[in-house]
C-alpha cells in the first residue's frame, strides 16, 4: 500500500467515525449542561466543597471561579513537583527545579502542556498521575465550562446569570471526560499502548551492553491527553514513541480523540441555541480550515525538492517509518488545529511550507476545530467580529443569534481576538533581540526565526507543540513562555465571559428583512474570510521572514 493511499484511508475512516458520533455525542453534551438534576456523586462533591449547585453566578463571579481554581491548581502542581522525593513512585528522581516546576505547572493548568523537560527521567509516576493527568482533566473541564457559559449568553434574555462554574466543571469532568477516557484507555491498551507502574525494564543490547527501557502508565494518560486536547506526553518522544502510539490503528484512535469533543460541541451549540443549522455552519468553517491546512502540509511534505529529500526518495527526516509522510501530516494538522500539541513526528523537520501549515493553524487561533471548549468560544468571537464588519458594510446595527452587537460586545470580542497576536508578536520580537536567543536556536536564518515564532505561537495559543530545534530551557524562555501561556489562556476567557454577560442581559430582537442570515453559505464564507484576513493582516510580515522565505529558498 502506498503512503498516499494509507493516508487517504486514515482520513476517510476518521471522518466516518466523527460523523457517526457527531449527533449522539453532541446531543449528550447539550443534555449534560442543560439538565436540572444532579447525580448522587455530584451532590456529595458539592456538599464536600460547600457549593450550592442551585445558585447561579454573574460573569465576574464565574470568571473569579475560573481564575481562583486555576491559581490553586498551579500552586498545588508546583508543590507536587518540588516535593517529589517525598512521594511514592519517584524512582529516585529528585525535586524538579523551581523554574521547570513553575513552567510545567502553568503549562498543564492552562491546557498547554508545553514540556521543557524529559518526562521519563524527571517525573515519577505519582506526579504524572496525581498531578499532570489530573490537570489534563481539569484544564479541559475549565475550557468546556467557559464554552457553555458563553453559549448561555446567547440563549438567555434579560438576566445577569451565566450558570455555576463549579457545576459546569464537575459535570464536564464526571459525565464527559472521565467515562470517555476510561473507555478509550482500555481501547489503547488493547492496541498495544503500555500501562505499567514499573519504572522500566532491563534489556541486553546486541553488543552485550545493558540498558533500561522506560515504562509508564501511558494508556491512561494518553486517553485524556488527546481527548482533553492537552498533548503532554508521558515519554519525551510523545506520540512518536511506540509505547504511546504503536501503529496506524492507535494513531487513528488518537486522532479521533483529539477531534471528537470539539467537533461535537458544534452540534451541542446548535441544540442549545435552538437552531442546529448554526452549529453546522460553524462546523463547516472549522472543517474547511482543517482540510485546507492539511492539503498545504501534506502536499508540501510529499512534493518537497530539498537535496536531502531527493537523495533519500522522500522527506522522512524526523518521521516514524510506521507513519510515513501522510499520517505525520494528518497528525500535525490536527494537533495544531486544536490546542493539543501532541506530535507523532518532529515538526522542526517539516519542510519550509510544511511547517508553515501547522504554524498558521495556531495563528488562526486554533479554531479548526480548536480545543475542548476553546475552539467553540474562539470561533464565536470571530463570528461576532464578522457580523460587526458586515453591519458596517451595510450601515446596520450588527446582530448575531438575536442579540445586538454594540460597543461593549465588540470590545470584548476584540480583546479576546487580539490577546494571542499581542503575546506572540511581542514575545517573539523581544526574544529575537536578546543575544542569548541565538545560542538557543538549532538553525540560523529563516528557520531560526520560525523556531522562535512557533514557540510563542504554541505557548500563546496554549498548544504545546514545538519546533524542537529551539532550546527553551533558559530562564528567559521558561519565564516568558509561562507569561505567554497565562495571558493566552486567561485574557480571552475573561473577555468572552464579559461578552457572555453582556449578551445575556439583552432581550432577544426578532429577525427582520434586513437581518443577515447566519445559517447559510454566505455567512460561512464571510466567517472564513474574516478568520483568514485577521491572521493574514496580523502575521504575514512575520511569516514572510520565516516559513515563506524558507519555502521560497
Amino acid at each position: 500500500m502506498s503512503d498516499t493511499t494509507a493516508g487517504l484511508i486514515q482520513v476517510g475512516l476518521l471522518l466516518v467515525a466523527l460523523a457517526v458520533v457527531y449527533k449522539p455525542l453532541g446531543d449528550y453534551l447539550a443534555r449534560v449542561f442543560s439538565a436540572e438534576k444532579h447525580s448522587r456523586v455530584e451532590k456529595g462533591f458539592y456538599k464536600l466543597v460547600r457549593v450550592d449547585p442551585g445558585s447561579e453566578q454573574r460573569w465576574p463571579t464565574y470568571a473569579a471561579g475560573v481564575l481562583g481554581f486555576s491559581l490553586a491548581s498551579i500552586v498545588l502542581l508546583y508543590l507536587l513537583q518540588r516535593l517529589q522525593p517525598l512521594l511514592p513512585w519517584n524512582f529516585g528522581r529528585g525535586s524538579v527545579s523551581p523554574a521547570v516546576a513553575f513552567n510545567t505547572a502553568v503549562s498543564f493548568v492552562t491546557n498547554t502542556n508545553w514540556q521543557s523537560y524529559v518526562p521519563e527521567t524527571t517525573m515519577g509516576h505519582f506526579v504524572q498521575m496525581a498531578g499532570l493527568t489530573v490537570q489534563n482533566f481539569l484544564s479541559a473541564g475549565v475550557g468546556l465550562a467557559v464554552a457553555i457559559a458563553v453559549t448561555r449568553g446567547f440563549i438567555r434574555s434579560k438576566t445577569d446569570r451565566l450558570g455555576n462554574f463549579w457545576v459546569d466543571l464537575t459535570r464536564g469532568t464526571i459525565r464527559v471526560l472521565l467515562p470517555m477516557s476510561f473507555l478509550f484507555a482500555i481501547v489503547l491498551m488493547a492496541l498495544g499502548v503500555v500501562q505499567s507502574l514499573h519504572s522500566g525494564v532491563a534489556v541486553t543490547n546486541p553488543d552485550g551492553s545493558h540498558s533500561t527501557i522506560a515504562l509508564a502508565p501511558a494508556a491512561s494518560q494518553e486517553a485524556i491527553k488527546e481527548l482533553g486536547t492537552n498533548g503532554g506526553g508521558i515519554f519525551n518522544a510523545n506520540s512518536a514513541h511506540p509505547f504511546e502510539n504503536p501503529d496506524a490503528w492507535s494513531n487513528l484512535v488518537e486522532l479521533f480523540l483529539i477531534l471528537v469533543v470539539p467537533v461535537s460541541l458544534t452540534r451541542a451549540f446548535g441544540r442549545l441555541v435552538g437552531n442546529k443549522k448554526q452549529g453546522y455552519v460553524l462546523l463547516s468553517v472549522m472543517g474547511g480550515l482543517w482540510a485546507a491546512m492539511l492539503a498545504v502540509t501534506w502536499l508540501s511534505e510529499a512534493l518537497t525538492n530539498s537535496p536531502a529529500a531527493l537523495a533519500a526518495g522522500a522527506n522522512m527526516e524526523g518521521k516514524e517509518q510506521r507513519f510515513g509522510l501522510s499520517l505525520t501530516s494528518i497528525f500535525a494538522d490536527t494537533t495544531t488545529g486544536t490546542s493539543t500539541g501532541a506530535v507523532n513526528g518532529a515538526h522542526d523537520s517539516l519542510s519550509g511550507l510544511g511547517g508553515g501549515g501547522p504554524l498558521l493553524n495556531m495563528l488562526f487561533g486554533e479554531i479548526s476545530p480548536g480545543g475542548v471548549g476553546t475552539g467553540l468560544y474562539g470561533i464565536l468571537v470571530m463570528a461576532i467580529i464578522a457580523m460587526f464588519l458586515a453591519g458596517l458594510m451595510v450601515g446596520r446595527t450588527p446582530e448575531y443569534l438575536g442579540k445586538k452587537l454594540g460597543k461593549r460586545e465588540v470590545t470584548c470580542a476584540a480583546i479576546s481576538m487580539l490577546a494571542m497576536p499581542t503575546v506572540v508578536l511581542i514575545g517573539s520580537g523581544i526574544a529575537l533581540m536578546l543575544p542569548d536567543t541565538l545560542g538557543a536556536l538549532g538553525n540560523s536564518g529563516a528557520h531560526g526565526l520560525s523556531e522562535v515564532l512557533y514557540g510563542y505561537a504554541s505557548t500563546g495559543n496554549n498548544n504545546g507543540s514545538a519546533f524542537g530545534g529551539l532550546t527553551a530551557t533558559s530562564n528567559w524562555f521558561q519565564s516568558s513562555f509561562s507569561v505567554a501561556m497565562l495571558l493566552g489562556r486567561f485574557v480571552p476567557i475573561i473577555a468572552v465571559l464579559c461578552l457572555a454577560g453582556s449578551l445575556a442581559s439583552q432581550k432577544k430582537v426578532p429577525e427582520t428583512a434586513g437581518t443577515l442570515p447566519t445559517t447559510g453559505p454566505l455567512f460561512g464564507t464571510m466567517l472564513t474570510g474574516t478568520i483568514v484576513l485577521v491572521a493574514a493582516l496580523t502575521f504575514i510580515p512575520a511569516l514572510a521572514l520565516g516559513p515563506i522565505a524558507e519555502a521560497l529558498a
